[in-house]
């Protein structure tokens, strides 16, 4: 028997239209698969209008997820924001359960991205400032009447569309919240992707909005060291401690991705940029949640590291030498007179 709730029933797609945008899930159009299902792209006639769409099935053979589709449903009819990916409806037919967005991945995922060396770091600065206006309209937003906590923050369900703007997904599991209470503990079991689990939610056996702020931080290093959060029989299988580790001993241009601390390479990454985003990146990781910054002032902190980066202009005198990292590593630079943009 379908389900349907009278809330969405404007979004409703008929089963019909989206096995035709799919061409019938054929294998040729999936682009993805997730915990509860694979994700086809198709075309859907909808208003009369053609669109370019995402349609992630639930996988129907291992059951459960209900709960899961309902909650992605109900986040996304209300979510409006440039770098939130946008429902285009559902289905709930025939035993079928389909969440439709906008095609929104041409360049697929941050994931698949994080060692591109083509990615330079005014690129990774914009998506890195994109996804925290993202998550302080969901944290902060007044015009809802509540917050949103979002609880799958990861570099797998950030999109990147043609123009390289991040897209944020992944409402599965996430929590309405009132705006006054989002500091809050919300009773909950550890939920998220290994890697980005915030660590005081097995002390506080909850969640807060800083548990998104942790594993945006996690996101943030990803970005800025190319590699992932987690890495399976790697001896520094996570990359949260590893960071903090090189953070504190002021060693982390060892783990920088290299294509960014090239002197010769078009992603160099300018002094005064790099230490306003490691900072900013690492008070997101502040095991204790009451130290770690906010939303909005995350947001702030980031634009200014994306200025600094487009204010740059390489000279050969301000190249990012490896005497002036062995400098940096050092925490020496104030003992220079070194002017650096």
């Amino acid at each position: 028997m379908t389900t349907t709730i009278a809330k969405f029933a404007h979004l409703q797609i008929p089963l019909e239209d989206v096995v035709k945008a799919t061409n019938n899930f054929a294998d040729d159009n999936i682009i993805g698969r997730g915990g509860l299902g694979r994700v086809y792209k198709g075309q859907l006639q909808r208003s009369g209008e053609l669109i370019k769409i995402s349609a992630l099935r639930l996988d129907r053979m291992h059951g459960g997820g209900v709960v899961e589709f309902w909650t992605e449903v109900s986040m996304l009819s209300d979510l409006k924001h440039p770098n939130i990916v946008s429902i285009v409806g559902f289905c709930d037919e025939q035993h079928e359960k389909i969440i439709v967005t906008t095609y929104e991945a041409k360049n697929g995922s941050l994931k698949e991205h994080l060692s591109n060396p083509n990615l330079t770091w005014t690129q990774r600065l914009k998506i890195c400032v994109g996804v925290a206006h993202a998550l302080s309209y969901l944290h902060c937003d007044e015009g809802r009447g509540y917050g949103v906590i979002h609880l799958n923050i990861n570099s797998s369900t950030i999109l990147l569309d043609e123009n390289w703007e991040p897209k944020l997904s992944g409402f599965k599991v996430s929590i309405k919240q009132s705006l006054n209470r989002m500091d809050q503990v919300v009773l909950s079991e550890p939920i998220g992707t290994i890697g980005y689990l915030d660590p005081e939610i097995e002390k506080s056996k909850g969640v807060t909005c800083k548990s998104d702020i942790y594993a945006f931080g996690v996101v943030l290093f990803e970005i800025l060291c190319g590699r992932r959060a987690y890495i399976r029989n790697d001896a520094n299988r996570l990359l949260a401690p590893l960071v903090i580790q090189h953070y504190e001993n002021k060693t982390l241009p060892d783990i920088i991705h290299p294509d960014l601390k090239n002197p010769m390479s078009k992603n160099q990454i300018s002094l005064s940029s790099l230490r306003k985003y490691s900072k900013t990146a690492y008070s997101c990781l502040k095991e204790d949640r009451a130290h770690r910054p906010h939303m909005i002032s995350i947001a702030d902190e980031l634009q200014k590291a994306f200025e600094k980066a487009l204010n740059f202009k390489p000279r050969p005198e301000n190249f990012v030498s490896p005497f002036l990292y062995f400098v940096f590593s050092l925490g020496l630079l104030t003992l220079f007179p070194i002017v650096l943009t």
